[in-house]
């Protein structure tokens, strides 16, 4: 009986782990195209409760356009990443884009330090959300590890 009980739990723990394998990407993809296309459309048409820290970052750092044409680039960035995030073959294309943004993204964890943290190591809800794009990096890094390396010529 319990030689069978546990074949029985092995098989139903191969079925999970394969099902869970065979959706990791699409889910992967779907989810990295929401955060991206709908967090951008939001800044794109004025209703993204970010636009006060992405002001307030670009005062400190960029000096060499105006804010509504660099909110403007910066939120169809963030469409274009969303939009690449379903398309397989593109991952060369939306990871060092992504990287990119994601590294502009961190920039108010150093520049904008009384707006994200209220005590060293205590995020306030703007860190939190900064800090959780580790998870998109991770996310955007799994499908990227499923592309064949490019074949030498």
């Amino acid at each position: 009986m319990l030689h069978y009980s546990h074949m029985k739990l092995r098989t139903i723990d191969e079925h999970i782990v394969h099902f869970f394998r065979k959706i990791s990407i699409p889910t992967a993809r779907i989810a990295l195209f929401v955060v991206f296309f709908w967090f951008g459309i939001l800044k794109l048409i004025g209703l993204s409760p970010a636009s006060g820290l992405v002001h307030a970052l670009f005062d400190q750092t960029i000096h060499f356009m105006p804010f509504n044409t660099f909110y403007i680039l910066f939120s169809l960035l963030e469409c274009v990443i969303g939009i690449l995030c379903l398309i397989p073959g593109a991952e060369r294309i939306l990871m060092p884009l992504l990287l990119f943004h994601m590294g502009t993204t961190f920039l108010p964890l150093f520049f904008l330090r009384d707006v994200v943290w209220q005590a060293p190591f205590v995020p306030t809800l703007e860190g939190q959300y900064i800090i959780k794009n580790l998870v998109i990096i991770a996310a955007a890094i799994g499908l990227v590890s499923h592309l064949h390396p490019l074949k030498k010529n």
